[in-house]
């Protein structure tokens, strides 16, 4: 009985993480299909490499849905053969429906449909409708990112190519990679377009896309992990149970490097208690080695259920 409840848990789990997906990439596509690509705004990505390289090479013939299908597979297959199934089954449900869905939703933003209602480049309201354009575009892109991140998927696109990168140069980070890639594209949007509003729209948008990304994804989460490993653990814990009143673990560890036993305090904290922490730390051990992070939800005591 307990095996079947098990089993009928995961699928549900399973399919809720795929309905997450999929929406995220369908609100991800609707971004960027109507608010972006009409606008010429590039902000980095598969949709604003496509944008960057029909200006640059003059592939005026080749519609920007079909541009962006073959970038998108192109790199999907890179992924498969470079960075292994496991990987390319996380950005497979995007890679089918992305192209699919902005293809569709291109075609929401012609003036014969809807009665023009989303034919934002003929807008009687002039160039507040590119301001809208960016604002909206990032609240989409960012929020069907974050959707798809929640449900244990990833969007794919150019992401591949930092983590490409990652595999064969192991001590490159993927996020600064990522930044770079997208802000290259962003500064060649601005020579191929040729118009420095436009440019600084698609920064703006972009900006607003992380924004939503961390609200989204992060919620409202203002806890915080740290793991300290020090020699005063004792002193430490004492010091962060009365002066912060929170509780803490202590973890026996092994230095990889000198094979050494050594002691690591993980403690949960909120975020105005973070100076506090810091500064116990410092007073107490300077040479400790601590690492914080931000949680995304922690549930127990003292906490949420």
């Amino acid at each position: 009985m307990n095996i079947l409840k098990k089993t009928k848990s995961e699928i549900l789990h399973s399919a809720k993480n795929i309905v997450l997906i999929i929406l995220g990439t369908l609100i991800l596509a609707f971004g960027t299909a109507v608010f972006i690509l009409p606008m010429n705004i590039v902000t980095g990505g598969v949709s604003g490499l496509s944008i960057v390289l029909i200006h640059l090479f003059s592939l005026d013939f080749l519609d920007i849905d079909i541009l962006i299908t073959i970038i998108t597979w192109l790199l999907f297959f890179a992924g498969l053969f470079i960075l292994g199934k496991r990987f390319a089954l996380k950005t497979l449900l995007s890679t089918i429906f992305y192209p699919i869905a902005t293809s569709l939703f291109l075609r929401l933003c012609s003036p014969d449909v809807l009665g023009g209602f989303f034919y934002l480049e003929g807008s009687a309201h002039g160039e507040l409708s590119l301001i809208v354009s960016a604002a909206a575009g990032g609240v989409c892109v960012g929020t069907g990112c974050a959707l798809t991140f929640i449900g244990g998927g990833s969007t794919g696109g150019v992401d591949i190519i930092a983590f490409t990168i990652c595999k064969f140069f192991r001590k490159a980070k993927s996020s600064v990679l990522m930044f770079c890639i997208d802000s290259t594209t962003i500064i060649l949007g601005m020579f191929a377009i040729g118009d420095l509003v436009i440019t600084m729209l698609g920064i703006f948008s972009a900006f607003i896309a992380a924004l939503m990304i961390d609200k989204v994804f992060l919620g409202d989460s203002k806890a915080f992990v740290a793991h300290i490993i020090t020699e005063n653990y004792e002193k430490i814990t004492g010091d962060v149970i009365e002066k912060l009143n929170r509780s803490a673990t202590i973890i026996d560890a092994v230095g990889a490097y000198s094979g050494k036993d050594k002691k690591m305090v993980m403690v949960t904290f909120k975020r105005s208690q973070y100076a506090d922490l810091i500064g116990i730390v410092n007073r107490v051990d300077k040479n400790a080695f601590v690492t914080i992070h931000q949680a995304h939800e922690i549930n127990g005591e003292g906490w949420t259920r």
